[in-house]
């Protein structure tokens, strides 16, 4: 099964699987969201479950897959200036230079190119732009058996379990590290900051 056809038919239990489980972490990442009005990115925005917690002050465009995802997300825009764009995030529809934040919740361990994915994001930062990235990766040398074992069926049906990001950093010129917590599941969930020089 694709990960469109999947996704569509997941949007309507998403929220209920990743909602109550991911909201704390999901909150303090968006905290880091730059106070200078800007354009956003929200790559893989899903069912829109950040959108409630976003400050107004920005301009946003949310890009998913899925139709079923971006029609549930519209649904939560309330005062944002948000658009809802359907969309590839592994081949992005923007020039380069284009946002000055980008917001990768749980995106990068979905799609099956997550180092092309991940040099889209940067291609689409502006100069001294910051990419913040919330998901579930593997350290280099992590031997995760079980994580491992189950990966080949979690990837077709929703994620992956063996995305290492140091691996897709090092494929990715030009991002700067600047932060990299534990963030959920013993630190399996890594709350991420990264800033495009």
């Amino acid at each position: 099964m694709g990960l469109q056809a999947s996704y569509t038919l997941l949007a309507p239990i998403y929220d209920l699987a990743v909602d109550r489980a991911t909201r704390q972490i999901r909150q303090r990442s968006l905290a880091r969201i730059p106070q200078r009005p800007g354009e956003v990115l929200l790559a893989g925005i899903g069912t829109g479950l950040d959108l409630p917690y976003l400050p107004e002050r920005h301009r946003y465009i949310g890009l998913d897959l899925t139709s079923a995802m971006l029609q549930r997300a519209h649904l939560r825009r309330h005062a944002l200036n948000f658009q809802a764009l359907q969309g590839d995030m592994q081949h992005l529809p923007f020039a380069d230079a284009s946002f000055d934040t980008v917001l990768a919740h749980l995106i990068l361990a979905v799609v099956p190119a997550p180092a092309q994915c991940l040099a889209e994001m940067a291609r689409v930062l502006k100069p001294g732009g910051e990419l913040l990235i919330l998901d579930k990766f593997l350290r280099r040398g992590q031997s995760a058996p079980l994580r491992r074992l189950l990966n080949p069926l979690a990837r077709r049906v929703a994620t992956r379990l063996d995305v290492v990001f140091e691996d897709l950093l090092d494929g990715v010129p030009g991002l700067r590290l600047c932060d990299d917590n534990p963030a959920l599941a013993g630190g399996w969930f890594r709350e991420i900051r990264l800033i495009r020089g």
